[in-house]
């Protein structure tokens, strides 16, 4: 009696829990026909699946959205596209378990078989497992997160190299251009487009690339919502960390010595010297929490050691607007933030910095290039040091291509035998 009356009840919940979710599916499908995105950049491949990730905000969801108008327009009909976000709070205490569930709300509606877009997936615990289910089973999958331990090693390992991997980040100068209905016609730089390339990146360089943010007048205060949002759900409660003091001051303090290598020793002597208490380890933990919910970038001295590589680097925000909310007077550390992310995207892990007696913000072994950042070289000492720079590192290692980003001045110079290019930052991150 007891038992039937309970398998009653366990049954009656899930049909309950399965109309929800079909309910959900027929809503994004509403949702997905009457959404106005600005395309990115991205080929997929035919049947491919696919994990993007990267920072809350960054575009990924609308990833989503692009791919499925794509599918819609290449003759998919909108009842085989499930788009299911893991931050709607009527099913965010799902369980890995229960995930098929999805597949059984889709039924109910047709019988074809779905393309499954399943948005900020790691809040699952075990999601992984039901992703190499639904590879295995043929199904086509595109996949979102905000935490790049869904890149890691171990889940990696469970997917079987059955999913593309994307990094995704806040819109790119150029994408910020198109965003705003700026194009950049053949030889751009010889016409009046110049003008409005370096008036629209003055809204780029102090606010950042948030695709969302475009339609937002109060800028600052959707910058603070967003970082408040990655502290507590995507750090502090992700990580279970006990101490918000002490994480509120790390942040700050990375985001104070930005420009420069800084050692977990040293972060954490700047921390205590606010009089909150914390220990390298900790410290060390707070930077891979920033790194894991995409937040932070970090790259390595090309000339350490291996032991030094891991210990001193140079870490920088994955967006301006983020960093400009702990910043005063910003505009330095903004240049080179900007300069590290635009390297960053286009090269990862092969992006250095170089510091052995003489020292290069960039540095592309690789490539053999070498860029020094800096805010304006009329002053000429400022000059003279970032030529020589690049000079002695040519002289070290001879590079294909040594730049000099600055805010504004462009020319190009010949020192001590080494032809150098001197380019403002907004031309150069739109070419």
């Amino acid at each position: 009696m007891y038992i039937r009356n309970f398998l009653y009840i366990c049954g009656k919940f899930i049909a309950m829990n399965k109309e929800l979710v079909r309910n959900i599916i027929v809503e994004n499908q509403q949702l997905i026909k009457s959404v106005d995105l600005v395309e990115r950049p991205m080929d997929f491949e035919d049947k491919g699946n696919y994990v993007f990730v990267g920072v809350r905000q960054a575009g990924k969801s609308y990833m989503l959205f692009q791919r499925a108008k794509q599918l819609l327009k290449a003759g998919y009909v909108i009842d085989q596209i499930v788009y299911i976000s893991f931050d709607d709070e009527r099913i965010n205490d799902i369980k890995s378990s229960e995930l098929d569930i999805i597949l059984q709300a889709h039924r109910l509606l047709t019988d074809l078989k779905p393309v499954l877009f399943l948005d900020e997936i790691q809040n699952i615990d075990g999601w992984e497992h039901f992703a190499r289910r639904l590879a295995n089973e043929k199904y086509t999958v595109y996949i979102t997160g905000s935490n790049a331990k869904m890149l890691s090693r171990d889940i990696q390992t469970t997917l079987g190299g059955r999913y593309w991997d994307v990094a995704v980040y806040p819109f790119s100068f150029t994408e910020f251009l198109k965003a705003k209905n700026v194009k950049l016609e053949k030889n751009w730089q010889f016409s009046k487009t110049q003008g409005t390339v370096a008036r629209v990146f003055e809204e780029y360089f102090y606010f950042g690339g948030f695709p969302e943010l475009l339609q937002i007048k109060a800028k600052r205060q959707w910058l603070t919502n967003i970082y408040n949002k990655i502290f507590f759900s995507d750090i502090v409660v992700r990580n279970s960390v006990r101490s918000e003091d002490a994480l509120r001051i790390t942040v700050k303090r990375l985001a104070a010595c930005v420009m420069q290598p800084t050692s977990y020793n040293r972060l954490t002597n700047l921390i205590k010297a606010t009089g909150i208490n914390t220990n390298g380890s900790t410290v060390a933990n707070f930077v891979q929490y920033l790194k894991d919910a995409c937040l932070l970038i970090s790259i390595e001295n090309f000339a350490d050691k291996f032991v030094e590589k891991q210990t001193t680097k140079k870490h920088y925000f994955v967006d301006n607007g983020i960093l400009n909310l702990f910043l005063t007077n910003p505009e330095t550390e903004l240049l080179e933030n900007i300069c590290a992310i635009f390297l960053y995207k286009k090269y990862d892990n092969g992006l250095y910095y170089f510091n052995k007696n003489i020292e290069v913000d960039f540095f592309v072994p690789d490539e053999k290039l070498g860029v020094q950042v800096s805010y304006s070289i009329d002053d000429d000492e400022t000059r003279k040091r970032e030529l020589k720079a690049l000079v002695a590192l040519n002289n070290y290692i001879p590079l294909n291509r040594a730049l000099v980003i600055t805010k504004n001045t462009e020319k190009i110079v010949e020192y001590d035998g080494l032809r150098i290019e001197i380019l403002p930052v907004w031309k150069w991150l739109a070419t």
